[in-house]
């Protein structure tokens, strides 16, 4: 893998004592599952914008900009989500997503059907970025890092029964399938999804067939660590 550090981003300190200070950097982390996703959503983003661009034609009016911008920052977020060397980097990817979805589905507003359903699949996903908020709450104070680099070797030298030991430690792979049965509409928390067809049909090509429903599975691939650290959870993300 190679991390690629562009910023500094947030740092906070109240003490001198462990756990009482978090760095968090803005970068890049480039690895086989980075440049699969990085291909796999620029491509598809392009030609489904490509396609928006006619299908849109017969719809231009105050709202037309309005589509491509959150189309555009959807792909934008996305990238965000992928790239990042850090779980809180993706997070702000994860919910940038989230916003856009809101505001495709939600695109023709005069329809109550289209504010419902995008309301529906906002608090949804809110639900799900419940369990991976705490999950980054938990690998924090658990292993001290939330960077990819520092959390995997954390992992990696830490007890293998350790992990199954500690309930903090073993709720972490479950809140990140809470966060994956959220965004990738999964049982219980798949029923915005249907109703997600309210918006214009490339936003359902969007987040229906495309990179939207597939940043669970990213998720699982990059923290894949912290799953087989709990067997149990691996078991659980198969059913």
């Amino acid at each position: 893998p190679l991390a690629v550090p562009l910023a500094d981003w947030i740092t906070v300190a109240w003490g001198d004592g462990p756990l009482q200070a978090i760095s968090v950097g803005f970068g890049l982390y480039i690895d086989g599952i980075t440049l699969l996703w990085m291909l796999f959503v620029t491509v598809l983003a392009t030609l489904i914008a490509l396609y928006a661009s006619e299908y849109m034609e017969s719809d231009v009016k105050a709202g037309y900009a309005r589509f491509f911008f959150a189309v555009s920052l959807f792909v934008a977020s996305m990238l965000i989500l992928v790239m990042s060397d850090n779980l809180v980097g993706l997070y702000l990817g994860w919910e940038g997503v989230g916003l856009c979805s809101y505001m495709l589905i939600g695109y023709y507003a005069t329809q109550p059907g289209a504010t419902a359903a995008a309301k529906k699949a906002f608090i949804m996903n809110r639900v799900g970025d419940l369990g991976l908020a705490l999950a980054i709450f938990l690998i924090w104070t658990n292993y001290g890092t939330v960077s990819y680099d520092g959390l995997f070797q954390a992992v990696a030298s830490a007890d293998p029964l350790s992990a199954q030991g500690s309930w903090s430690k073993a709720a972490i792979p479950f809140l990140l399938l809470m966060a994956v049965c959220g965004k990738s509409a999964q049982g219980p928390l798949f029923t915005w999804l249907p109703d997600a067809m309210e918006g214009p049909t490339p936003v359902s090509a969007l987040i229906h067939a495309a990179p939207m429903v597939t940043a669970g599975v990213y998720l699982i691939a990059r923290t894949f660590p912290l799953f087989a650290a709990h067997p149990a959870s691996l078991e659980v993300v198969a059913w």
